[in-house]
């Protein structure tokens, strides 16, 4: 059944995420939270203030977890070495030295600078079941985690690139 296919899926990304990071934080494990649902130590604003802070497609993918368009984002073929940073708080994210080229039409990376940086859910939307990535700071929408990347981690990080700023960097040979 497709549900059957969705659930073996799902399996497939939380064991190719907890082989190569350990145990993987979901958004009810966050540390920080405390009685009463208030967090210590995360980025919390209102949706006025993020609308203040962002730009209307920015504040639909990043808060509202919508998706760009594939091949459209700013980042879909860049190859400018750098950090990529959250878009809403600036959290370092992304070394440029894990992106590469999937094909899918959005900007993707084999592994985060450290799993402490995203955290993952389910996700049920559009009629199937994958794993969203959120960033961990502000629980911004990234996008979500596949079981199809390169070595070494087997994984794609397929992002939106309204969700990430670059930090470019001169690249040292």
């Amino acid at each position: 059944s497709s549900r059957g296919q969705f659930d073996h899926f799902a399996r497939l990304v939380f064991a190719a995420l907890h082989t190569t990071y350990g145990p993987v934080k979901s958004n009810v494990e966050r540390p920080g939270m405390v009685a009463g649902g208030l967090q210590m130590g995360k980025v919390v604003k209102s949706d006025e203030e993020w609308r203040t802070e962002l730009s209307p497609q920015e504040f639909e993918i990043t808060r509202r977890a919508a998706t760009e368009q594939a091949f459209t984002g700013e980042y879909c073929e860049t190859k400018t070495p750098g950090m990529y940073m959250c878009r809403c708080c600036g959290e370092p994210l992304f070394d440029s030295k894990t992106k590469y080229d999937s094909g899918s039409g959005w900007p993707s990376f084999y592994e985060p600078i450290s799993s402490d940086v995203v955290d993952t859910q389910e996700d049920r939307t559009m009629f199937m079941l994958r794993t969203e990535v959120l960033c961990s700071q502000c629980d911004a929408h990234l996008g979500h985690v596949f079981p199809d990347g390169p070595a070494p981690t087997g994984l794609r990080f397929c992002l939106n690139s309204a969700s990430l700023k670059l930090d470019e960097t001169e690249e040292s040979e």
